[in-house]
């Protein structure tokens, strides 16, 4: 282009600018921001207006008129048209003096039936001849395909910008109240030009003062990849609020991911994102200090013992999503308190010149040896952790651009004190729910709680007897107090779910989980390997 014209300015409505669809232009005056130029012979230095900042042109004005017709113009210095804009814009009038302006093209920025902006090409006198007929069709087929690119990375920029609000929209910036973990959080979009990814976490308060943490990874950029993580955070959401272990959420969700492909439409990009879609689920009882995880296709987290110590832990190998009749498996395992979980998607791990095994060996140094800034302590916290690991992980400033997206969540694990605890072994005995009650009321007396004893008498007495009369042994009463809540659990080997039930005015029973239900704000039932327990919860009033 220097060949063929001596400045050249390319100016864009500010939409464009912000990946907006442009409106249709206004009759009258334009308002276009510079987005770049080639400065003429004369002064390099000196132009009408720098990138970045906006430029009023007049109807009259070449750019304008060639907006509002959408075709290309050109001008010879005499040209009325020119000595009219000139006259007009003394700015421009002053520029064109000094360079000895003779000829210009002023040709429309138009993609997909839309004005972008324009493209102005001068031609100085001491440097060749005017510009031509010939020079004006060039123009417009050299603006023409300009036009094409610039509409492109228009759309590109506005589907990410939407696709990277609806993740982060839709991702735990702010997790909801729980003292089971102390939790730090990273989301990194990918620098590349794939886009946004499908990469997610979350951190899910359980009943029984237990918390949910899940990592997963959705193939593929954009907004479908958005929208199917989406998807399955709401789904990891609901199935994690009936109380589901690792491994029957993960079969669940995986047959969700499979029967949400509609027949004959397999080789949609959504339905391939889908079957791409990796996750891990954790739950750690800060009661018991047992983590129970399981992965569908998703890299196992590492541990970081209170001593500094780094392991990555041994999960069987699940497959991802939407493969559909395999099975799950869960690990579960002891930590002790102040350990920190990792938990982490592939694009921590792999870049261009490193891949998984080398990403792991990577992560494993980060971690055993955090930055200064984080090493205030063994066992740096959360936050001082999780900026020390990208530190050390991410590229370095100048060098190739990060290649996927990052999810990164640390998880510190705490205790419930033992004192906060309490828990009797009942025998199925009718005769031992009037013992249970007067256990329960003693310990409230102790942990200095006694407000709450005429509802947690009723709870137990409820839940105790339905346990004795519909269930079997080993039968366990167990009391959990949290700063703000009480917890009654009644714990038997049967795995019969109760169910809320409307009682005939002259039944005898069927009342006891309806009088839970009305006395309590949440109630539940979870199963494990050896039965099922049965929990309610109060709030607490605030101490005074």
């Amino acid at each position: 282009m220097p060949r063929f014209a001596d400045s050249i300015t390319v100016e864009l409505l500010d939409s464009v600018f912000q990946g907006d669809q442009p409106p249709p232009v206004p009759p009258g005056g334009v308002t276009l921001r510079r987005a770049a130029q080639l400065p003429g012979p004369v002064d390099p230095t000196e132009t009408v207006s720098g990138p970045g900042e906006t430029h009023f042109h007049t109807e009259s004005s070449p750019p304008a008129r060639c907006l509002s017709t959408s075709r290309a113009v050109l001008h010879q210095a005499a040209d009325s048209e020119i000595t009219a804009w000139l006259a007009a814009d003394p700015v421009q009038a002053e520029q064109a003096r000094r360079h000895g302006l003779h000829s210009l093209i002023a040709a429309p920025l138009k993609a997909r039936d839309r004005a972008l902006g324009v493209v102005l090409l001068i031609r100085h006198t001491a440097s060749r001849e005017p510009f031509t007929e010939d020079d004006l069709f060039v123009t417009e087929n050299l603006v023409a395909r300009a036009a094409i690119c610039i509409d492109n990375a228009r759309r590109y920029a506005r589907e990410r910008g939407i696709a990277l609000a609806l993740q982060r929209s839709l991702l735990a910036h702010r997790p909801e109240t729980q003292h089971a973990v102390e939790v730090a959080s990273r989301y990194l979009p990918s620098e590349g030009g794939a886009g946004v990814g499908g990469d997610w976490f979350d951190v899910i308060p359980l009943p029984c003062a237990r918390v949910g943490l899940v990592v997963g990874d959705v193939v593929g950029h954009g907004i479908n990849a958005s929208a199917t993580m989406g998807r399955l955070r709401t789904a990891v959401r609901t199935l994690a609020d009936i109380d589901m272990p690792p491994d029957e959420l993960l079969t669940h969700l995986d047959d969700i991911v499979t029967h949400a492909t509609p027949e004959g439409d397999a080789d949609s990009s959504e339905i391939a994102a889908d079957l791409g879609a990796t996750c891990l689920y954790t739950i750690y009882d800060p009661v018991s200090r047992r983590l129970t995880l399981a992965t569908a296709g998703h890299p196992a987290p590492t541990l970081v013992s209170p001593d500094g110590t780094v392991r990555s832990i041994d999960l069987p190998t699940g497959p991802p999503l939407g493969l559909g009749s395999l099975p799950f498996e869960a690990a579960e395992l002891e930590v002790p308190e102040g350990s920190s979980l990792v938990l982490f998607t592939d694009g921590l791990l792999e870049t261009r010149a490193r891949d998984i095994d080398e990403g792991l060996e990577a992560l494993r140094n980060a971690l055993e040896h955090p930055t200064a800034a984080a090493t205030s302590s063994v066992t740096p916290p959360p936050e001082a952790l999780c900026d020390s690991v990208l530190e050390a992980m991410l590229p370095e400033a100048g060098g190739p651009a990060q290649p996927d997206d990052i999810a990164l969540v640390i998880a510190r694990t705490r205790a419930l004190d033992e004192d906060h605890v309490a828990q009797w072994d009942l025998p199925r005995d009718p005769a031992i729910v009037a013992e249970a009650r007067k256990n329960a009321s003693q310990q409230l007396t102790e942990w200095g709680v006694e407000d709450a004893a005429f509802t947690t008498e009723l709870v137990v007495s409820e839940l105790v007897t339905n346990a004795i009369r519909h269930a079997t042994e080993p039968i366990r009463l167990r009391l959990i107090r949290q700063p703000h809540s009480l917890i009654c659990e009644v714990s038997d080997g049967s795995t019969t779910t109760p169910h809320l039930r409307r009682a005939r005015l002259f039944d005898e029973g069927g009342r006891g989980l309806l009088l839970v239900a009305q006395l309590t704000p949440r109630w539940g039932t979870r199963h494990h390997a050896h039965g099922k327990t049965i929990w309610a919860e109060q709030t607490l009033s605030p101490a005074p």
